[in-house]
């Protein structure tokens, strides 16, 4: 059993942990994954990462054999987010596998791919508006893909007046469960930024297997 800490941006980015657990575990590698609660101490976590490498380092009481760090790219490039982890690793003297998980440019285009589960999160199964969703070359070079999938959402509700409104309240609840939903057997597989995660499982898996 190796052990793990999962840092990512957002509470509702936990599900892509478990994610990133089950492609280990594809490859007989268990984990034991801790995504630490920093308000369980008593000063508050500076939220530069090798800040919080170093509080989950304190509240697990030993460092980790294995780190999975979630971060989208945004305005940068994925070699600057890999290399923003592999420094803050460094600084918190953290000698670990390192899985980067580094969705382009976010998260939410990895959401735009199933537009089944998108209408059945949005309590629509059935509905049959035109969603206009991005082909699967299109998601990673969309400016802003966490608008599209709002708008997708509110598309595929078919509501109007209040319980629009209501659907759009639910937006962070309803990504978390499209988050969830992954397929990891779909087309999801053909975007370069898995493709990128699923090389740096490999690679961990390889290091890990160094260490034991």
């Amino acid at each position: 059993m190796k052990h793990a800490i999962y840092l990512c941006e957002g509470n509702s980015d936990l599900p892509l942990g478990d994610h990133v657990v089950a492609l280990f575990r594809a490859q007989s590698v268990d984990i034991r994954l801790v995504s630490p609660d920093f308000s369980l101490l008593a000063q508050k976590v500076p939220k530069d990462l090798s800040s919080r490498l170093s509080a989950s380092i304190r509240l697990m009481g030993a460092k980790p054999d294995l780190v999975i760090c979630h971060r989208d790219t945004d305005g940068t490039s994925v070699a600057e987010r890999k290399a923003e982890m592999l420094i803050a690793l460094k600084k918190a003297e953290i000698e670990a596998a390192l899985v980067s998980v580094i969705p382009v440019r976010m998260t939410e285009a990895w959401l735009l791919l199933d537009e089944n589960a998108i209408r059945t999160v949005a309590g629509n199964p059935k509905g049959r508006s035109d969603l206009e969703l991005p082909k699967l070359h299109q998601v990673e070079r969309l400016a802003d893909p966490k608008t599209v999938l709002r708008n997708a959402l509110l598309v595929a509700s078919e509501a109007t007046g209040r319980r629009r409104e209501r659907v759009d309240k639910r937006f962070d609840s309803n990504r978390r469960q499209l988050l969830e939903r992954i397929d990891m057997a779909g087309p999801i597989q053909n975007l370069s930024s898995w493709k990128a995660l699923m090389g740096e499982v490999d690679e961990a898996v390889r290091q890990l297997g160094a260490d034991s």
